[in-house]
């Protein structure tokens, strides 16, 4: 199960995201989304693991928690919609 972790400390790292998470159950892939220009953090990420019953256990477990000074958003990821591309660049 994918899960989504809301409301990140900028200081929070991949690291720390798994070692959080790793209490609840085998983590598989983990990523702290970052802005394309500044590589500063969003303040979200993913976490993936795979038994679901431990992702579930995780969600309840870590939402609302403190990790690196704030309270964590944590509930299953919604399914990633396309969005259309804009052309309205200026360069």
């Amino acid at each position: 199960m994918k899960i989504y972790v809301g409301n990140l400390s900028f200081d929070t790292r991949e690291e720390g995201l798994r070692d959080a998470f790793a209490p609840y159950g085998t983590v598989g892939d983990v990523s702290v989304i970052t802005d394309r220009e500044t590589n500063r953090s969003r303040g979200f990420g993913f976490v993936e693991i795979e038994d679901d019953e431990a992702a579930r256990a995780a969600i309840q477990g870590l939402n609302d928690s403190a990790l690196d000074g704030r309270n964590l958003t944590v509930n299953e990821a919604r399914p990633r919609t396309e969005r259309p591309r804009s052309n309205n660049r200026s360069w």
